[in-house]
């Protein structure tokens, strides 16, 4: 099944467009199938892709560590998710208390509902992480329509932080599962043009690399195992209940707290359920969780090595996978329902 299952990746894998993929998936059951094709770098020399290595995980920093964190310390009494960003962080927009940004909640955040700009080239305003993070506090945000917004996961991740009274990389985020540099063999990302240099090891995201390398919405490595384990935590109801059902249950269109639901023509094609949350990150990577059929995937690839311009085959690869893996899998057992009991 497994082997069904990863032909489109292999065949992406062998037509060159993309160097190495790796799909990971895992039943409700704790059942685990791993495939591995090509290469974690090609620049500068060829290095075989194996299931330990770790990939740059990009923008599924969101959903498996900045929404964790946040929808954990609301568990923990610690937050409201429909109280103001302010609660946690009351220097936000200090000099303008009219200003929208301080009537921002943690949910509104989290479900992409706010009015801020989708990505902003911080890195260019300097290096130096705490006063960027100063800047992003205190920056006038272009108003806009409700976007999917990189900003407002850094706005969490300070939050975090400031909670917490620790970097992101403190919190325990399982094993697998790391703010860079990963503890193990990385896979190579892009010929980056600002640092001169092929990324290996460290993050590719210009801003989360400025922010000292983690950020609330990118920054985190991890291993097919790690994204696995988090994705079975989910399913078979080892997470916290309330942070399940947040993650479940749409906020803003098709948005959940961290996660996208399916919609017709998404990600993770159109042979899941309805029951179907997923996230993926720039890098090439992606994860799809099927609550009604008990059963998440992973896609790994490195389609950004060694340049981002022209990688577009992995808009058409995430989902001709995601249909070859519930082919493959439809009938995987564990169907669970939402409060993670066994049907």
């Amino acid at each position: 099944m497994i082997d069904a299952a990863f032909a489109p990746a292999l065949a992406a894998v062998e037509a060159g467009v993309i160097p190495g993929a790796t799909l990971g998936i895992v039943a409700g059951d704790g059942r685990q199938w791993v495939r591995v094709a090509g290469w974690a770098a090609i620049e500068p020399d060829r290095e075989p892709l194996t299931a330990d290595h770790w990939f740059d995980l990009a923008s599924l920093t969101k959903p498996i560590a900045t929404a964790t964190m946040v929808l954990t310390l609301a568990e923990q009494g610690r937050i409201d998710l429909d109280r103001p960003l302010t609660d946690a962080m009351p220097d936000l927009r200090q000099y303008d208390m009219a200003a929208p940004e301080r009537r921002l909640t943690f949910r509104d955040c989290l479900v992409h509902r706010t009015h801020l700009p989708a990505v902003e080239p911080i890195y260019t305003y300097g290096d130096d992480p705490d006063r960027l993070r100063a800047f992003i506090l205190q920056r006038e945000w272009r108003a806009g329509p409700p976007v999917y917004s990189d900003i407002a996961y850094m706005l969490l991740g300070v939050a975090v932080e400031r909670l917490t009274g620790a970097p992101l990389s403190a919190w325990p985020l399982g094993k697998g599962l790391s703010y860079g540099p990963p503890p193990g063999p990385a896979v190579a990302t892009e010929q980056c043009t600002w640092r001169g240099r092929v990324l290996k090891g460290e993050v590719h995201d210009e801003n989360a690399f400025a922010l000292g390398g983690q950020a609330g919405h990118a920054g985190l490595f991890g291993t097919v195992a790690g994204v696995l384990g988090f994705a079975k935590g989910l399913l078979d109801g080892s997470a916290a209940p309330g942070m399940i059902e947040a993650m479940r249950t749409r906020g803003h269109a098709d948005r959940t707290c961290g996660w996208e639901g399916r919609f017709d023509g998404w990600h993770g094609g159109g042979a899941c359920s309805h029951e179907t949350i997923g996230h993926t990150g720039f890098t090439g990577t992606g994860l799809w969780i099927d609550f009604e059929r008990g059963l998440a995937w992973t896609l790994l690839t490195n389609r950004v090595h060694p340049t981002r311009h022209g990688a577009d085959a992995i808009f058409a690869l995430r989902p001709a996978v995601g249909n070859a893996v519930i082919a493959a899998f439809g009938d995987a057992p564990s169907r669970r329902t939402r409060s993670g009991v066994t049907d």
